[in-house]
């Protein structure tokens, strides 16, 4: 039985580049490592307003359960800037994001559905997190995580063993 996976970067660019909010707001996608990428991709960006950032690491385990799976927890970022101590700018900052969020959920709930159909399976709690003011000056910043799991084929197969 095949391994199937599933590709959140892939799916997250597509989604910036098509949103009809993402364009108009001038999000920019991007592929980061962990937050000390994502930061670093926001001090290296200085001609973007807005960014949609896919961590390209993931944390998770690996359950050996009757129906062997692996989960993987993907990280995706999102930030804006704005006028240093502008707490009016950086609230309508993060009003753009929530909506963003809403609309990515909108056809991440119908991905779900075609999915499940390669047995990759959405855990369907998605935590929604806004990162205190002062992460990164004149930037509203949040993230959200996603958890897949996927069929792991874990039979036992002599040849890749000595």
């Amino acid at each position: 039985m095949k391994n199937y996976n599933w590709n959140a970067t892939e799916f997250f660019e597509h989604l910036t580049a098509t949103n009809r909010l993402a364009k108009s707001e001038g999000f920019t996608f991007c592929q980061v490592s962990g937050l000390d990428g994502f930061e670093e991709a926001l001090d290296n960006m200085q001609q973007s307003l807005a960014f949609v950032c896919v961590s390209d690491i993931a944390n998770g385990y690996t359950e050996l359960h009757n129906t062997p799976r692996t989960r993987r927890v993907k990280t995706i970022f999102m930030a804006m800037r704005h006028k240093i101590d502008d707490m009016a700018a950086r609230n309508s900052c993060m009003d753009t994001m929530r909506e963003l969020f809403r609309q990515f959920m909108s056809l991440l709930i119908l991905e779900k559905t075609k999915l499940e159909e390669q047995c990759i399976y959405l855990d369907p709690r998605i935590s929604f997190n806004e990162i205190d003011r002062y992460f990164f000056t004149g930037t509203a910043c949040s993230y959200f995580q996603i958890a897949v799991d996927v069929y792991t084929d874990l039979r036992f197969n002599p040849n890749e063993w000595d």
